[in-house]
This record gives C-alpha cells, sequence and structure tokens, in this order.
C-alpha cells in the first residue's frame, strides 16, 4: 500500500489518506481482508500524528472500507458494490468539476465540453 502525503494540498492529512485507500480498493490493489499498517507505523512511516492516522482509520471503518479486530488490526472489509459504485461517482463528479471549472476559465461552453466528453468515451 502506497500513500503519498502532499503538504502543497489544500486537502488535510487524514483526509488525503483516506482518499488514496479508498481509491486503491476501488481500483482492486487492495483486496478484501488485505491487512493494513498499524496505525502507529503507518504514521511513522508518513512522519505524521498518531491522532491523523487514527482518524484516517476511524472514517474508512466508518463509511465501510476497512475493519478493524481488537489485538488484530486493521483489514479491508468485504465491499459492498453499491458503496464502490457511489466511491467511484463521487470521485468522476470532483474530477467532472473540475473540468467545468476549467472550461468555465478558457470560455469553453457546455456543449463544446460534452462533445469532448463523448469523443472520450467512445474512445475508451
Amino acid at each position: 500500500m502506497t500513500i503519498n502525503i502532499s503538504n502543497s494540498s489544500g486537502k488535510p492529512i487524514y483526509e488525503q489518506i483516506v482518499l488514496q485507500i479508498k481509491n486503491q480498493i476501488s481500483a482492486g490493489v487492495l483486496s478484501e481482508g488485505d491487512p493494513l499498517p498499524s496505525i502507529r507505523l503507518l504514521a511513522k512511516e508518513l512522519r505524521i500524528s498518531v491522532i491523523t492516522t487514527k482518524r484516517a482509520y476511524e472514517e474508512l471503518e466508518r463509511d465501510g472500507f476497512i475493519e478493524t479486530v481488537a489485538g488484530k488490526g486493521s483489514f479491508v472489509a468485504r465491499q459492498n458494490l453499491e458503496l464502490l459504485r457511489e466511491h467511484a461517482l463521487t470521485r468522476i463528479e470532483e474530477r467532472l468539476g473540475e473540468a467545468v471549472e476549467l472550461a468555465r476559465q478558457h470560455s469553453i461552453g457546455c456543449e463544446e465540453l460534452v462533445e469532448m466528453l463523448e469523443l472520450l468515451f467512445e474512445e475508451g
């Protein structure tokens, strides 16, 4: 499991961890039952506070992406396909929002943006 923290990102560190782990689970990089590093180990590796790592793991557990077994650690939870779809839709919405903002900054209209999207979708 690879996590990269960006100090220049506008997102809090715990949120960066959450998003990267969710993305790795959604992409199949992390599978059901895979162990995650302990909270202390991840904090040490990333050179961040244990509290920050704990907050990220708590959010991941609350959202159903991981489960923690007392005395054994945290593991990737069995994934609900609807939950994974919802996560993917959220990621797509964020990226489309960025594309819309960039289009507006350069006076590119909705029709042209939709046409670009359709072309990209057909190519894939």
